[in-house]
């Protein structure tokens, strides 16, 4: 609410005038004094974008270069329009690209220049799937009016997913025997034998683990 209509609704009269003519006068002047107001504020009213009057954000939109694109909610439309003059000033750097996105609500997002094996002129837009999904048209528009000129855009889809790890324990013991000294007398000079100890001297080697 407005600060002079505040100041309306808080007057109020001395307890020996609160009644009869008095009284009604001074709701009278508010009626008033209200109408009054929102004649002399409704022009200002008509030149915010995220409360005017359709046909004036139509105005509004094709003076800023904003289209709208099929089955655009007005909501987002409205949001585009508003944001018209910072977005087209932060277009041309990274930090400011990715601005944009966020203020149209479509989230953080990454951009990524002369990555390796790719072409030099490619930047890499990375998003999550679920951005993608919900945004696939209101992307695309961003890209072609504030993108870069002579850059090419291509979308990296990421997609996470939650991992749960638990600890475990493993024990055990090796025994490893050179060939010629092999009790078993099976392996060529020169060679290794590895086996679990358990087999030669059954201790109680054992191995467990839980993931």
């Amino acid at each position: 609410m407005p600060d002079f209509i505040k100041k309306l609704s808080g007057l109020s009269l001395p307890s020996w005038m609160n009644a009869g003519e008095p009284e009604k006068l001074l709701k009278a002047a508010r009626v008033w004094w209200a109408k009054v107001y929102g004649w002399i504020t409704f022009p200002l009213t008509r030149f915010d974008p995220l409360t005017c009057p359709e046909p004036f954000l139509n105005l509004m939109a094709y003076d800023r270069d904003i289209t709208r694109f099929s089955k655009e909610p007005l909501s987002l439309f409205r949001l585009r329009v508003a944001y018209a003059f910072i977005n087209a000033r932060d277009a041309g750097s990274v930090a400011g690209f990715i601005a944009i996105f966020e203020r149209l609500g479509i989230g953080y997002v990454e951009l990524l220049e002369r990555q390796p094996e790719i072409d030099w002129d490619v930047i890499t837009v990375r998003v999550s799937d679920g951005q993608l999904a919900a945004n696939p048209d209101l992307m695309l528009q961003i890209i072609r009016q504030y993108g870069r000129t002579c850059r090419r855009y291509q979308f990296e889809v990421l997609t996470s997913q939650k991992l749960f790890i638990s600890a475990g324990w493993e024990g055990g013991e090796y025994v490893c025997y050179q060939g010629g000294n092999s009790p078993r007398g099976e392996v060529k000079p020169g060679e290794y034998l590895c086996f679990p100890a358990r087999l030669e001297n059954q201790t109680n080697a054992s191995f467990g683990a839980k993931i």
